[in-house]
């Protein structure tokens, strides 16, 4: 047993060289050197500042948008799924990074809130979803957020309105090393069963047009201005594509799926030849949403 997975233990669960694959939704990746899951943002803070600077920090909520290297990641997976406090006063609904988005909007049809539909079509956290301003069916964070909170690698919380954080497509600029703990979102009232109508709509048709069948990582690329990373994706003849255990979705072109063998290099050469195909048949350079680790980087 490693000294620091000794000095982790007192602040919530920790072990060591636990497989990536079993905690993201495309179900690859190698070994994390030490997986920590905090008790709470207090235990959090303090375990920060017993972690050496020079060993590197991920923080994971449901792994959604991440592809981290067969290889693995050579410091410490902050599993922060265990920071999962909501609260609603009035219009106003503050999370904890490790809320799933899906939780948020049933909450807010709970008390006829909306602005937040879209969340209910995303498999993540917030925190994850304030990280990469997600949005889907014409809505995105950066409509109603209002503000976060933050903790940087020494432990100490930050507090930042949403205007500080240059919010765009795909998006957020935060300082650098630091974790989004919670965010406050600004709603507006609305009929809660008119709520849940709008949600089962965007989920119908997420459902009709995904492969959710499949571990996926969600959308692959951002869209280019103005056109669909889909659309060039499919145009190009790459649908159905295949590589080792991984292909491009014969349902939906701006998703990799995992058929049941998949590696991350599978992924990763997919995502090049898309790429590389895309460029070369239209000109046009596709930007990765998925985040990806390592020398993928």
């Amino acid at each position: 047993m490693s000294e620091l997975l000794r000095t982790l233990q007192d602040y919530g669960t920790c072990s060591e060289h636990e497989s990536l694959a079993g905690h993201t939704t495309l179900g690859v990746g190698g070994p994390a050197r030490w997986f920590f899951h905090p008790d709470s943002v207090e235990s959090l803070s303090a375990a920060l500042l017993l972690i050496p600077v020079e060993i590197p920090l991920l923080p994971l909520g449901r792994g959604s948008n991440l592809l981290p290297p067969d290889t693995g990641f050579p410091g410490v997976v902050l599993d922060l799924s265990g920071l999962n406090h909501i609260q609603v006063n009035g219009t106003t609904l503050s999370a904890e990074c490790g809320v799933r988005m899906s939780r948020v909007t049933r909450i807010c049809a709970d008390h006829g809130l909306t602005g937040l539909e879209f969340m209910a079509t995303v498999p993540g956290d917030i925190g994850g979803g304030v990280v990469m301003n997600a949005g889907a069916f014409g809505q995105q964070v950066a409509d109603t957020l209002s503000r976060i909170r933050l903790m940087r690698r020494d432990g100490a919380m930050q507090e930042l309105q949403a205007a500080q954080l240059e919010m765009s497509y795909r998006h957020t600029s935060l300082p650098y090393g630091s974790l989004v703990v919670s965010a406050e979102f600004r709603l507006a009232a609305d009929d809660g069963e008119a709520v849940r109508g709008r949600i089962r709509d965007m989920r119908t048709t997420r459902g009709r047009t995904q492969p959710l069948e499949l571990p996926n990582c969600g959308s692959v690329f951002k869209n280019p201005p103005g056109d669909h990373a889909a659309r060039l994706i499919e145009t190009a003849g790459l649908k159905g594509r295949r590589i080792g255990g991984a292909s491009i979705s014969a349902k939906h072109a701006n998703f990799i799926v995992n058929e049941g063998s998949a590696t991350s290099g599978d992924v990763l050469a997919l995502i090049r030849l898309a790429q590389q195909t895309v460029k070369k048949q239209f000109g046009v350079s596709l930007e990765p949403e998925v985040r990806m680790l390592g020398e993928e980087a």
